[in-house]
């Protein structure tokens, strides 16, 4: 049995806390909290009139806007090495079960990871990050934990990055994935690389994707849900290793996405097709947004650093996995020692809702949990068209109030009482 998504429950929480009357600082939901961009809202309409059932892997004429983009990106991309759905989630699914295997997990890592292998009845094998990022299973780690498994009666046959990285909003550097990628040659591991985050990376040069190094073994998963700010319209893509490899996988995918989703909405896919064209206002619009997430999280990681809680830095989206490890004693006082509680207490006591470490794999008593800045840029589309234009959208009073008021919680979260 799986429960229902953390982050889902979550949202659904303080959205009813909010119509109640509460005032919440969410900071608990990877939502990328921007509007619709009209010119994509105009190329959406446009299609509407497509109403028949297209292939499984979606028309011709959309997955080629996907492989240029990718092409485009460094990753030479040919149409049939790309399937479509309505959402990377099910992508993600279907490819783990059609592939063979155990899956290795970096821990802490996206909820919907460990849901999904429990679902395929597959094992999931966490191995810790690294200090310098998240994203992937330390590699220094990766080899004791594959024998460890295998002894145990595991297969360990699939590995999962997140490149960049939901929680930490890290980026793993070019020598972490070359290490990475040594050992999933040696040890014949398939790399699925879910890098849905990839345009808004600060520095997009410092994503290096595992297929540019292991073509032959990499699957690779994306979609509009957070760079175009369109999580509701559900457009996820995945890309096949080359030849024929690839091909009993995309084949493989497809059987299953017939019975599962049958295809990506005709509508979805002429929008797709558009954004994934990069014509200048999508350009300008990622460009914007990457800006807007940037200046938010530092802000909001520098309000943490501040109260003494250790914190990668931000160099992707809009995460940030903080650690409060240091105000312990202090918090144990309170009777809060697990990363729940902190979390629990952050909502119930400060309006403060973000989600413990524990629901993305981390060790219970940890006093870590993750930050999603995205949801700061306002309530009203007025508020968020505003904060992405500004030239210094911190100081913009819905998101200067709400770190303020982040700053006060930390601060009294610390105090002797």
């Amino acid at each position: 049995m799986v429960s229902r998504s953390a982050t889902l429950a979550l949202n659904d929480a303080i959205s009813a806390r909010r119509a109640a009357g509460e005032d919440i600082i969410h900071l608990g939901f990877g939502e990328a909290g921007l509007p619709v961009l009209p010119e994509a809202a105009a190329a959406l309409a446009k299609g509407a009139g497509e109403n028949s059932y297209t292939p499984v892997a979606g028309t011709v004429w959309a997955r080629e806007s996907v492989a240029g983009y990718l092409s485009r990106g460094g990753l030479p991309t040919a149409a049939d090495q790309i399937l479509l759905a309505p959402g990377s989630k099910p992508l993600l699914y279907a490819a783990l079960a059609a592939l063979p295997g155990d899956v290795v997990l970096a821990a802490p890592s996206w909820v919907t990871y460990a849901a999904q292998i429990r679902l395929t009845g597959k094992r999931a094998i966490p191995v810790p990050i690294p200090a310098a990022a998240g994203g992937v299973p330390d590699p220094d780690l990766l080899e004791p934990a594959l024998t460890t498994a295998r002894v145990g009666g595991a297969d360990p046959r699939i590995v999962i990055l997140t490149l960049p990285d939901n929680p930490t909003g890290t980026v793993a550097s070019a020598e972490l994935i070359r290490r990475i990628c040594e050992l999933a040659d040696r040890h014949d591991l398939t790399i699925i690389s879910d890098e849905i985050y990839r345009d808004l990376a600060y520095d997009p040069t410092t994503v290096h994707s595992p297929a540019t190094l292991v073509p032959d073994r990499t699957i690779v998963t994306g979609g509009l849900s957070k760079t175009m700010s369109l999580g509701g319209w559900r457009v996820g893509y995945l890309r096949t290793p080359p030849g024929p490899t690839g091909q009993r996988i995309a084949d493989r995918i497809a059987g299953i996405g017939s019975e599962l989703w049958s295809c990506l909405a005709g509508p979805m896919q002429a929008a797709a097709a558009y954004i994934y064209d990069a014509p200048p206002a999508v350009t300008g619009h990622i460009a914007a947004s990457r800006r807007l997430h940037a200046a938010v999280a530092r802000a909001t990681h520098a309000v943490f650093t501040k109260a003494g809680a250790a914190c990668r830095e931000p160099q992707a989206a809009f995460y940030l996995y903080p650690d409060l490890e240091a105000l312990r004693p202090v918090l144990a006082a309170r009777s809060i020692e697990t990363g729940v509680a902190l979390a629990d207490h952050l909502l119930d006591e400060h309006g403060i809702g973000v989600l413990a470490g524990e629901h993305f794999g981390d060790a219970p008593e940890s006093l870590r949990f993750r930050v999603a800045t995205s949801l700061l840029y306002g309530r009203t589309t007025d508020q968020r068209w505003t904060a992405l234009h500004s030239d210094d959208p911190v100081s913009l009073p819905w998101i200067s109030g709400a770190l303020d008021r982040l700053a006060g919680a930390l601060k009294t979260l610390g105090t002797h009482r």
